[in-house]
């Protein structure tokens, strides 16, 4: 393991911090209870020539953190491929940003927010959806829809109702306020995760190409405002304890959490785009982790600057607060500001017609140094304030707390084989009591117990909603904003934008670099099953302790597997995040790297839904055969084999004669474009993605995934088996029930079958007709060769009622959180 050291030469201060009356000794120790290890100590106080001040420690804690720094993650990042035609702006900003064409770009990110969702599940959802809208808007874009990824432990673990009721509570109650969509996510159970969930947040937004807006600091004399909510102490020490790894006992610590005001959020939020149109910014940035103190920091680092900042002139809303406090502080909804020369009063102007705390706390300077002064004493709440003189509570050098940080290549090495053998997957049973089971399980049947509680349509823009293989927004972007500000004509033109998001952390536990690869390759065969063309993706990166040699080499090979992805699919990676020490006393969760795309589609017309339109639709898989990647392969890591083995953490290992998962990019690339081309032809029906719980659930969820309004249509579905097997066998189960990678079910209407079947063999991908649309029950029948006659046998088969289906697929929560 190596780090990188510090500049020898680099310019020290020659006015050293003060040390404040009530400030702790600083020493090694309270470096360690500040998250510091003894050489990152020893490193600081040979940068500065000097012991740090209490404050400054604290400040190096947060900055130096595995969820602001990447310290143990930066050299495997940069491995990710994250430029394109239509990128604009990539990783390294608050968000990413892809041009959608005609002067427009959509701006989004994915960020955790799995620690303070564990200790407190509404708050700590909410202020993620909270920070995530920012990082959006900050750079210009108004927010259009958002997604959510999240995990959860056991279903009938004692503490999964309570946090899966206020992740959704928090989720729901601060984007429904703030007025964006949430059209999508995913949501999945796995005792891996009994002691720390996972809540992922995305949000995209759309701005103009030449309104593009950046969270650096320049222009040298430029004055620095603090604009939003009051700073309170609430959040501090925040970003330590997102790297921080949980006790046994339970949460315990509160203190650290956000509370999020998603009222006071939409007025920052229109008083931003306010502001971007009003052109009077040089910079801004979000107060997210660490508060003040990052971004600051963050900005002064970006633009090669130093900043000056006065704590008494910060605004707050709790008396007596320290330096310290100030710094740290996480309070929610509130951005930091550099204005261009002379506008002050025009940002203070807009801040105040819409109700918001603004002022003036620094100045953008030329020493790339962190310069932070406060009144000993001073309380702007207290009738009697103290009137001292300030003093200088921070002084370090800029790239310290930047560039400079540590950087650490941790070993890695594989897990210690397990002593226990195992088990053998049992044959299957009755096969459509098996669909039926796989159906109400809740990682495969419906979430709509979820969605529900989401405003998934406000602003009128949702073309497909939640429960399709990805949603579909219509967005009207206006040609003139400062005409609209101005009572004007507005031109507008209109684009659709398909988001989805995706992991199976079972497939990366099996091959961090195969299932990772997967998961990149799920997501965007997501989009273009709804006629989108994927564009860019973001990236949320969930492991485990990295100072243990497997974790570390979980994640580096996952970010080897999400690389690989993107590059065959040729879909860049333009923002992300890595969170990291998500265990409880050494027990990690699952491997979960976790990616969102946005896509593109063309035209209204091109949009595809997955459930069957017509009676006499032909039926048609896509894609690789079962045979293809070995006929058992499927099993491996699938939610039929967790089910069946019935493991305390959902039966992740492979079981016994099933190999580990693999995948053929090449073949993936070939399929997406197909099926893209087919949408964009407009000559499918219906295209939806195999998943989750293989061949027969997707086709359940063809015939149940309807809209309200809709009647469901069934299907006579007629399979093949090229080898001669019984029908309790595991080949008929990876047959219905195996996870295979890159496949599509689609559905034609009779006129387009042979111009599918044609494409299909011109673009090297296999076409294999499965049956017909109609009737109102999904049968399956499996065949097998029979040499003499030439002619199929029925080995297996199942029949059920899409009304059972349904039913099946709608209970799946109930054992969670009741009808």
């Amino acid at each position: 393991m190596s780090a990188n050291t510090p500049s020898p030469t680099r310019s020290r201060s020659t006015h050293p911090a003060a040390l404040l009356p009530d400030d702790p000794p600083v020493d090694a120790a309270l470096a360690r209870q500040h998250k510091l290890t003894a050489d990152e100590y020893a490193r600081i106080t040979s940068e500065l020539g000097r012991p740090p001040t209490y404050t400054e420690l604290g400040v190096f804690s947060v900055m130096w953190s595995e969820h602001c720094s990447y310290k143990s993650s930066r050299v495997h990042l940069r491995r990710l491929p994250t430029k394109g035609a239509r990128v604009i702006q990539g990783p390294g900003e608050n968000a990413g940003v892809v041009d959608i064409g005609d002067g427009y770009a959509a701006v989004f990110k994915m960020e955790s927010h799995n620690h303070p969702s564990f200790i407190e599940p509404h708050q700590g959802a909410a202020t993620g959806v909270g920070g995530i809208m920012r990082d959006v808007f900050t750079m210009g874009a108004r927010p259009i829809a958002s997604l959510n990824s999240l995990r959860f432990g056991r279903p009938d673990h004692p503490r999964t109702p309570e946090l899966l009721r206020g992740v959704v509570a928090g989720i729901a109650g601060y984007g429904n306020c703030i007025g964006v969509p949430t059209v999508g996510g995913e949501v999945q159970f796995d005792g891996r995760y009994d002691g720390n969930i996972l809540v992922n947040a995305f949000t995209c937004g759309v701005a103009r190409t030449d309104r593009i807006f950046y969270g650096r600091a320049t222009g040298v004399g430029n004055a620095i405002l603090y604009m939003g909510a009051k700073t309170g102490r609430d959040g501090i020490h925040g970003a330590t304890m997102a790297s921080d790894q949980f006790r046994d006992g339970g949460p315990s610590q509160r203190p650290t959490m956000q509370v999020g005001d998603p009222f006071l959020g939409k007025l920052l939020l229109e008083a931003c785009l306010e502001l971007f149109a009003a052109d009077v910014l040089q910079g801004i940035q979000d107060m997210g982790a660490a508060g003040l103190t990052s971004s600051s920091v963050e900005m002064a680092g970006r633009g090669g600057n130093g900043i000056e900042l006065s704590l008494d002139d910060v605004p707050r809303r709790a008396r007596h607060m320290t330096p310290y406090e100030i710094l740290l502080s996480e309070s929610q909804e509130r951005m930091l500001l550099v204005a261009k020369p002379g506008m002050e009063g025009q940002v203070l102007a807009i801040c105040r017609k819409w109700d918001l705390d603004c002022a003036v706390i620094g100045r953008v300077t030329a020493t790339k140094r962190w310069v932070v002064t406060a009144t000993p004493g001073y309380d702007p709440l207290d009738p009697d304030p103290a009137t001292t003189s300030p003093v200088v509570v921070c002084d370090l050098p800029i790239p310290a707390l930047t560039d400079d940080a540590p950087i650490y290549d941790r070993p890695q090495g594989d897990a210690a084989p397990s002593a226990v053998a195992p088990p053998e997957l049992p044959p299957p049973g009755d096969l459509r009591a098996e669909l039926l089971a796989l159906l109400s399980s809740p990682n495969v049947g419906s979430k709509r117990w979820v969605w529900r509680q989401y405003d998934h349509i406000v602003r009128g823009g949702t073309v497909v909603l939640p429960g399709a293989d990805a949603a579909v927004v219509k967005v009207l972007c206006e040609r003139d904003t400062e005409g609209a500000l101005r009572g004007g004509d507005v031109s507008r033109v209109e684009k659709l934008l398909a988001f989805s998001v995706d992991c199976n952390g079972r497939m990366v536990e099996l091959d961090p670099f195969v299932g990772a690869a997967m998961a990149v390759a799920e997501t965007c065969r997501n989009l273009v099953c709804v006629g989108a063309e994927p564009l860019g993706m973001t990236d949320c990166l969930n492991f485990g302790n990295p100072e243990r040699p497997d974790v570390m080499r979980q994640l580096a090979r996952a970010i080897d597997g999400v690389a690989a992805g993107c590059k065959a699919l040729d879909v860049p990676i333009v923002s992300g995040n890595v969170s990291l020490y998500n265990e409880t006393e050494g027990r990690a969760i699952l491997p979960t790297p976790t990616v969102a795309a946005v896509g593109l589609v063309r035209a209204m017309e091109e949009v595809v839904t997955p459930w069957w339109k017509a009676p006499g639709e032909m039926v048609f898989l896509l894609g690789a055969s079962p045979v293809d990647s070995g006929l058992l392969a499927g099993l491996a890591g699938s939610e039929y084999a967790a089910q069946k083995l019935a493991q305390p953490t959902s039966g992740s290992i492979s079981p016994a004669r099933c190999p580990g998962p693999a995948i053929d990019l090449d073949r993936e690339k070939r399929l997406q474009q197909l099926v893209l081309a087919l949408a964009r032809a407009r000559r499918l029906a219906s295209a939806h993605d195999v998943s989750d719980g293989g061949l027969a659930v997707a086709l359940a969820e063809c015939s149940t995934t309807t809209p309200g309004s809709v009647v469901p249509i069934g299907a006579r579905i007629d399979l093949e088996l090229p080898i001669d097997v019984p029908p309790d066998s595991l080949e008929i189960a990876s047959l219905l029930f195996g996870e295979h990678p890159s496949r599509v079910v689609v559905s034609v209407r009779p006129v387009d079958a042979e111009f599918l079947v044609e494409a299909a063999r011109a673009a090297s991908v296999g076409a294999y007709e499965l049956g017909v649309t109609g009737g109102t029950s999904l049968s399956i029948s499996v065949a097998r060769p029979h040499a003499a006659e030439g002619q199929g046998v029925v080995i297996a088969s199942m029949l059920a009622s899409v009304d059972d289906l349904r039913t099946a697929r709608e209970s799946a929560l109930d054992g969670v959180v009741g009808r």
